[in-house]
């Protein structure tokens, strides 16, 4: 299964935020610097993480982003779940002619569940605890 870059550049948006020390916001300019993608794209994603509570996005001269929840609170599951579509196929009878008979959508439904709950084990605290090596390829 691969992950859509919006949903791989939300998780490392946030990653990039649960490294911050508690409380210091700083700017999508400053995320989309670190990771090199589009600032476009990164307004995108930070908006949806925003209105999902991951992102406390403060508008204004001495706005910016931050963490909507503690670390240990956001799980990687949940957000992959919210910004992932995880339809691996399209089994539309319109589509697919043999949908009333496939057995294929129900493996795939399982081996969607499966990835999540274990997705589910981590929270983003488990991403940036104890992880020096993080902090130096990120600078902060």
């Amino acid at each position: 299964m691969q992950l859509t870059s919006f949903t791989d550049y939300g998780l490392r948006a946030l990653i990039y935020l649960a490294s911050l020390p508690e409380g210091k916001m700083t700017s999508i300019t400053e995320v989309t610097g670190v990771y090199g993608v589009s600032r476009n794209h990164m307004v995108k994603i930070i908006n949806q993480l925003s209105h999902l509570g991951y992102v406390k996005a403060i508008r204004g001269k001495n706005g910016g982003i931050m963490l909507g929840q503690p670390a240990d609170n956001i799980a990687i599951g949940a957000v992959v779940r919210a910004l992932e579509p995880l339809s691996l196929v399209n089994c539309s009878g319109d589509f697919c002619h043999i949908t009333p008979a496939c057995r294929l959508k129900g493996i795939l439904h399982q081996a969607i569940e499966q990835f999540l709950q274990e997705l589910d084990k981590h929270t983003l605290a488990d991403m940036v605890k104890d992880n020096s090596p993080l902090y130096r390829l990120l600078l902060v």
